[in-house]
């Protein structure tokens, strides 16, 4: 257990102004790159390819490349024979000119096409703005929430933390051009509820001490309760970390996505908790001392 209190609205200030750098970074790299959105948002064909043996998926990427096919996703489908091949073209006869170029590379890979599938760029359109509209119902749901487990202004402190967690993760990943697909939006989604736990922690030992530290003034009780839920933010952040680092690394490029949205998710979480949520909602609030 820590002891001593950790003087970390010291540097508010400091934190605040990093804060709007990074922000504007993040929008300027929205505006400017814009999100690279994978083929479920823009269209294409996915070909699912059957292999007699274990494919080597690095082996048909680079096959692929060979054949012309550079934006090529390639990803195991269930077993380890199975594959799926996801790339840009509404071409009927696109999966059989891929199985075609592929035998004539490595004339030793024995696998047939099971099915091929076209998404329209109507339908990764529709998927977009549903993924959209699903971010936006769940900042409403927090804010609902909180205004009732809580007192609104604390909701309005919440969503201004979430809001800085999502515009920093999107803006990294526009800066990087990774690519955006469902995967990736299930981890914005998820990013939200994680950072949402662990603000709410602080939220209750927040309002806990202005009970119990009646003389402190309101800086002295963010840093006494942020100490307080050091460890535990600690220990759920560095477990969570560790998943997160196996899946980057062991999961392949299907999880790839993934794992890095919600890992940046996760520290810039763990920041926002501390310097943008607990302040802004706590400077706000009107909580009874009883």
């Amino acid at each position: 257990m820590i002891k001593s209190t950790i003087r970390f609205m010291a540097i508010r200030n400091l934190a605040f102004a990093v804060t709007v750098v990074i922000s504007l970074v993040g929008i300027g790299a929205l505006f400017m790159k814009g999100l690279n959105f994978g083929l479920d948002f823009t269209g294409g064909t996915l070909i699912e390819l059957s292999y007699e043996k274990p494919a080597n998926l690095e082996l048909i990427k680079e096959e692929l490349g060979q054949a012309g096919y550079r934006d090529a996703v390639v990803q195991s489908f269930g077993a380890s024979t199975d594959v799926l091949v996801r790339m840009a073209g509404e071409d009927p006869q696109l999966g059989n000119q891929v199985a075609a170029a592929l035998r004539k590379i490595d004339a030793d890979s024995k696998f047939v096409v099971k099915r091929v599938e076209f998404v329209g760029p109507q339908v990764g359109e529709e998927l977009r703005d549903q993924g959209g509209l699903a971010m936006l119902l769940a900042l409403g749901g927090v804010l609902l929430y909180l205004a009732f487990r809580f007192q609104w202004k604390f909701g309005v402190g919440a969503i201004a933390s979430l809001v800085h967690d999502v515009i920093v993760t999107l803006g990294i990943l526009a800066f990087f051009q990774l690519p955006f697909d469902l995967t990736v939006l299930a981890a914005v989604l998820a990013m939200i509820g994680y950072s949402l736990n662990d603000t709410i922690i602080i939220f209750d030992r927040i309002r806990e001490n202005f009970r119990v530290l009646r003389k402190a003034d309101l800086i002295e009780n963010i840093d006494v309760s942020c100490t307080q839920t050091l460890l535990r933010t600690i220990a759920t952040s560095t477990s969570t970390a560790l998943a997160l680092v196996a899946l980057l690394v062991f999961g392949g490029d299907s999880l790839h996505g993934f794992a890095v949205a919600l890992l940046v998710g996760v520290v810039v979480g763990t920041y926002s908790s501390i310097y943008i949520s607990a302040p802004s909602s706590s400077g706000w609030a009107c909580v009874r001392r009883t």
